[in-house]
This record gives structure tokens, sequence and C-alpha cells, in this order.
């Protein structure tokens, strides 16, 4: 039985092409890691996060399941096989078949990217360093190089930390406008001194702003929603000693 995903139906519906969120649920993992850990980085036991990959690559009818070392840069990969060692970097783009690119995250923003008709698909983890850095405009850049044309290229962001989670303070604002002033209007005040940032909305802006066909946006808060999603913030508040990671896969079909 596969496990529970989300899809964003910018990428739904086409032909040779799956695409899906997961949280959670529907794995084997225990404890803090309870159920669908697929964190290869994490302290949960290898057995159980080899079995919830599998569980994750047979839902998406994928050969191989691929992620990165994610590093928080705006690097990015062609992937043209699958791999014994996996590669720092933060993004992954390919026009073959039968290969899951995974995306890990636990309130980073994962987004996953397609053009329909040349059949090219990309995926990218971008946390407010890798986003800040251009992790998603060279992900396209990098799908381009393949023959993608970007006014075709279709976006989904998936769960992530929303901005009435994402409790930042003034120095995090002042580095970030220093580099994109025009993005004040993402911040709004919280208690005290006190911020909070709109990392999807800024996600979304760069990539309507990169000229992309269309930009989805889920909207899943992966701090709140605590039933469904794994969360590096709200680990952090409680204290726990770990955390799992979600997956957002997409797939070309063999």
């Amino acid at each position: 039985m596969h496990p529970p995903f989300t899809t964003a139906p910018a990428l739904t519906g086409i032909p040779g092409l799956t695409h899906g969120f997961f949280g959670r649920r529907g794995g084997v993992s225990s404890g803090d890691y309870d159920s669908l850990n697929v964190g290869e980085g994490s302290a949960d036991s290898p057995r159980h996060i080899a079995e919830n990959r599998a569980r994750v690559s047979g839902a998406m009818g994928a050969r191989w399941l691929l992620s990165c070392y994610q590093v928080h840069s705006p690097d990015v990969v062609r992937v043209t096989g699958p791999w014994t060692e996996r590669p720092r970097a933060d993004a992954m783009v390919t026009d073959r078949p039968e290969l899951g690119l995974c995306v890990l995250s636990a309130d980073c923003t994962p987004v996953l990217f397609l053009d329909p008709d040349q059949g090219i698909i990309g995926a990218a983890h971008a946390g407010w360093k890798g986003a800040l850095a251009g992790v998603l405009l060279r992900t396209v850049e990098a799908m381009e190089a393949l023959g993608a044309d970007r006014s075709r290229i279709r976006a989904a962001i998936g769960p992530t930390i929303q901005q009435a989670s994402y409790e930042v303070g003034p120095e995090f604002r002042d580095a970030f406008l220093a580099a994109h002033p025009v993005s004040a209007d993402l911040f709004i005040a919280g208690k005290g001194d006190r911020l909070h940032f709109d990392l999807p909305g800024f996600c979304a802006r760069q990539l309507a702003g990169a000229g992309l066909g269309e930009v989805d946006s889920l909207g899943h808060d992966t701090c709140a929603m605590e039933e469904i999603y794994f969360s590096n913030r709200r680990r952090n508040l409680r204290g726990e000693a770990d955390y799992g990671r979600n997956a957002s896969v997409i797939a070309i079909s063999g």
C-alpha cells in the first residue's frame, strides 16, 4: 500500500509524469521519525529509511529515488542516472525516465518543475539561504540548458513553513533586504521586535519574475500541520533531539 501524498494542479494530468508531496504518514519509522521519514541524514534506522524511500519510489513509479546532500546552496546537478554517493547540491534536473528527483525538507521550501513539451523536470530545495542565493533561478537555467523554455515551465511550491509560523529577528530582515530591498512587504510585525517572513511568497515572486508559464503554491504549513508533516522549527520549539524529512518527488515515467 502506497503512502499518501498531495499533488499540485500545475503538474497534474500530464501524460508520462508523476509527482507527489509526501508527509510523515505511511512509513515504518517510530518515535520522532513517525513514520515516513526519508531523510538519509537523520539518525533514524537506515533500514527504516530505506523502506520508507522504497515506498515513496513505488508510489511514484520510479526505478530510483535520488536525493542530494543538501547544503543550502544555489548548486544544481544534471542527473543522467542513479548514483552511489549523493552530490552536494540543492537542486536537480533531468530529461531521463524512471529517475525520481526527491527533495528533502522539514520547513524549507520544496519546488518541483516541469516543461511538459520537452519532458524536462527539476526539483529544488529552497531554504532562505538557498532562495536568497538563487537556487530557483539556477534550476530554471539548468532546465534551459537541457532544452526547456522558461515560458513553458510550470513550478509547484510544496509544503513549507508559512508566514504565520516563520518568526525571525530584525537582523534576518536586514540581511535579506540588503540583497532584495523590494521584499520588505514579505515581512509582517510579530511580538516585540519579532517579524514573520513569507518564504514561499518570496519563492513564488522569484519564479513569476523569471517568466515561468505557471506557478502553483500548495499553501500547507509544515510547522502548524503536525499530524501531516515533519518540521524542524517545531522540533526546535519543543527541544526534541531530531526530526524526520518530508519528500517532494517528480519523475518521468519509463
